[in-house]
Parts: C-alpha cells; sequence; structure tokens
C-alpha cells in the first residue's frame, strides 16, 4: 500500500475496501457501452444489411434512454434499495449487450441496444450514490476520481480489444458487454449497502424518518434541486461536459483544417486528453485533502477547462494543441470527480439517489445538446467568417460557457445557505 499511498495520498485504502472494489468492476460495463462500438461500427453494415448512415443508430439508441431513465432510476434506488437496481441494470445490460451477437436483424439490433441503454442509464447513477454512501470528505473525493479514472482507462483498452476480435468475427466484440453478469452476481453476493456512517447515524433516516414515497418524495426532491445552492451546483456538474464535448466533435476539424494536421494526430489529441482526465480524477482525493476545501480546487479546473480549449483552438501546431488538451483533460478529470463528491452530500440518503440522477441526467442532456447548438451557431457564422474561423469562434465560446459559467455557479454556491440535510464536507467554501 506504500506505493499506492505516494501515488493517490492517504485515502489509498479505499482501494482494499471490498464493497468499493465491487463498484469499480460495476462500473467497467458502463464505460464500455458506446466506446466497445466505436472503432468496429462500419464492420456491421454488411452483418446487419443496413447503410454506413443508419449504422450509427446503434450508439443513439443506447444513449437516447438514459434522459428519461437516469432520474428513474434513482427514485428506485431512494426507494428500494442501490443493490436492487445495480444488479438488475447489469443484468440487464449484459444480457441485451450479448444477445445481439445472435442476430442479423437491424431492427432487433436496435431494440437489444435500446435495452442495453435502459440498463446502462442504471448503472452509474447507483455507482455514484453508493460511493456517496459509504464514504465522505477526502475519501469520497478519492474514490469518486478513481471510478473517474476506471472509466478512462476502461475506454482506452476495451475498444482495442474489440477491433482485435472484430477481425476474427463482427459477434465477438458484443460477447464482451457479458463482463457485466460476473460483475451483477458479485454484487449481488457480495454488496453491503451501508446504513450507518461514520459517524453511527442511520443515514436512511438522517433526514428524521423513512425515505417519503410517491408524490411527497418528488416533492421533497424537487424542492432541494430549487434551492439555490443545490441547483447551482447542479448546474455546475454539467458545464464541464459542453467542453470536453465540443472538443471531441471539432477535434477533427481543429487539427486537420485549421492546423493541417492528420486523422492520426487527431487521435493523438484524444488519446492525451483521456489519459490526461484518467490521471488527474486519481487526485481528486489528494488535491481535496491538500487545500481542504473543494471551491479553489475548483475554479482552478474550470480555469484549465477555458484556457486548454482555447490553447487547442488557437494552437499553430500539433505540441501546442497537445498541450493545450493536457491542461483540457486535467481540468475535467478534476471538475466531474470533485462535483460528484459534492452532489452526493447535499443530500440524505433516502434523496441522495434521486439528486445525483437529475445530476447525470443534467450531463446527458448538456452532452446531447452541445453538438447541436455548435453546430448551428457555426453553420449561421462560417458563411461570413469561413469554417475555420467559425470554429474558432464557436468552441472559445463554449470554452467560457463551461469554464467561466462553472465558476459563476461556484461563487453562486458559496454564497448561499446550505441544504437542510447538506453533509459536512459537501461545501464549496
Amino acid at each position: 500500500m506504500a506505493s499506492l499511498t505516494s501515488v493517490l495520498g492517504d485515502d489509498a485504502a479505499v482501494l482494499g475496501d471490498r464493497n468499493f472494489q465491487l463498484l469499480l468492476v460495476s462500473n467497467v460495463p458502463a464505460v464500455i457501452g458506446t466506446a466497445l462500438l466505436s472503432p468496429v461500427l462500419d464492420s456491421l453494415v454488411e452483418p446487419f444489411g443496413t447503410t454506413p448512415t443508419d449504422i450509427g443508430l446503434l450508439v443513439s439508441v443506447f444513449t437516447a434512454p438514459g434522459i428519461l431513465i437516469v432520474p428513474v432510476a434513482g427514485v428506485l434506488a431512494d426507494r428500494y434499495g442501490r443493490k436492487p437496481v445495480l444488479v438488475a441494470a447489469l443484468v440487464l445490460f449484459g444480457l441485451a449487450g450479448t444477445a445481439i451477437a445472435f442476430t442479423t436483424d437491424f431492427r432487433v439490433a436496435l431494440g437489444l441496444r435500446l435495452l442495453q441503454g435502459v440498463g446502462f442509464a442504471g448503472i452509474v447513477p447507483t455507482l455514484i450514490t453508493s460511493i456517496g454512501d459509504i464514504y465522505t470528505g477526502s475519501r469520497e473525493a478519492t474514490a469518486q476520481g478513481l471510478r473517474f479514472t476506471v472509466s478512462g482507462l476502461s475506454q482506452a483498452a476495451f475498444p482495442l480489444l474489440a477491433g482485435v476480435l472484430v477481425a476474427t468475427a463482427w459477434q465477438y466484440p458484443f460477447a464482451l458487454f457479458a463482463v457485466a453478469l460476473p460483475a451483477a452476481a458479485a454484487v449481488a453476493v457480495r454488496f453491503e449497502e451501508p446504513t450507518v456512517d461514520e459517524t453511527g447515524e442511520d443515514r436512511a433516516t438522517a433526514d428524521g424518518g423513512s425515505p417519503p414515497s410517491g408524490g411527497s418524495y418528488l416533492r421533497a426532491l424537487g424542492g432541494l434541486v430549487r434551492r439555490p445552492r443545490v441547483l447551482a451546483l447542479v448546474v455546475g456538474r454539467t458545464l464541464p461536459v459542453v467542453v470536453w464535448i465540443g472538443f471531441l466533435t471539432y477535434n477533427s476539424i481543429i487539427v486537420g483544417t485549421l492546423m493541417g494536421g492528420t486523422p492520426a494526430q487527431a487521435g493523438l489529441l484524444t488519446a492525451i486528453g483521456s489519459v490526461a482526465f484518467a490521471g488527474a480524477a486519481s487526485q481528486a482525493g489528494r488535491v481535496t485533502a491538500f487545500f481542504d476545501s473543494r471551491f479553489y480546487p475548483l475554479v482552478a479546473a474550470n480555469c484549465c477547462l477555458t484556457v486548454g480549449l482555447a490553447a487547442v483552438l488557437f494552437a499553430p501546431a500539433i505540441p501546442v494543441a497537445a498541450a493545450g488538451i493536457l491542461v483540457t483533460g486535467v481540468g475535467f478529470g478534476l471538475t466531474l470527480s470533485l462535483y460528484r463528491s459534492i452532489v452526493t452530500g447535499l443530500a440524505s440518503q433516502s434523496l441522495r439517489a434521486g439528486l445525483v440522477s437529475v445530476a447525470e441526467a443534467g450531463g446527458r442532456v448538456t452532452a446531447t445538446a452541445t453538438p447541436v447548438a455548435m453546430g448551428a451557431a457555426v453553420a449561421a457564422l462560417a458563411p461570413q467568417l469561413g469554417l475555420g474561423p467559425a470554429v474558432r469562434v464557436v468552441g472559445l465560446g463554449a470554452a467560457l460557457v463551461g469554464g467561466g459559467g462553472g465558476i459563476l455557479c461556484l461563487l453562486v454556491a458559496r454564497l448561499s445557505q446550505p441544504a437542510p440535510a447538506e453533509r459536512e464536507g459537501a461545501a464549496v467554501e
């Protein structure tokens, strides 16, 4: 553990916690849902008898359900517990994804991907909530960061494996989705839902009673989200996505049109950013402990998002763009890890999954809307400015919205009254 401590800080011991190990294992299936198919979509056109244009629907029908299903999953996790929702979501994800290997009917494949997307929508919010149930303070920041680190590493490793397997048979990459099934079995048998926090308080009834039901639950959750401090932090959690998705959307144009680079160099920038956010996320707990605050690290991380993307947009050459996306990746990894560790502490356990799901659904909406909004803005400006300058102007706007908007949200949260059941350590002071 000494070597891990030197890398992760004093909270590295969370890796020895069986519950946390199970959550990390359960995180792997969720993050490969889209990344796994990215390198093999072209190879699926012929087996499914479809077109290169339509094959992308395998991604769209997977991501779409999350906007509606994520909040529902949060309500169910608050009402019936984290374990049942997580196990059911993993089983649905694994069975639906693996079953695609046994059909060549494109409509059936789309239906199975839709079901898999429903399963996916129940996994990530439940994982984030469960980490918030188990840990507080810098330990939670470390745990949330490590989950995000595993996401980055999985997104790097599994697509490579899928690319190798598809050369043997188009069905083989779908078999990798079966990793969700042993993860579900392990959670069902070994995971223990915490009911008592570190101070001995029963967190299931920390708000003074049993979890509210039906309309009272929705009213309580709605009232919590409407509080200025909570709303500011939930919105702040969604804004880093604007910068990251904006970069991913226009990366190839930035490299090819603005710098005269190649697709390989565009891929290199994506890889550098992914490694940077994975590494930065792993340090979230150490950063929290060092500053004894999340406010100043979050302000700095939001500045990294703005400055980093601006550097990429106006870079004269690939090395400068690489440095810029490295800074952007650091900001992205820290902001999402720290925001998630804050959001889980804004509510009692009886409302925690619901609040986390609202925040995660907001991130999903932002990820969906950002390419559409940026595309419309570029299309409007390109006739007057030209494509390259239009991309620069719109990209800079995304950087300011993502980073500058995040800082504004932090200031609002800092000046607002704490939520009634806010846990110590959730503050951004």
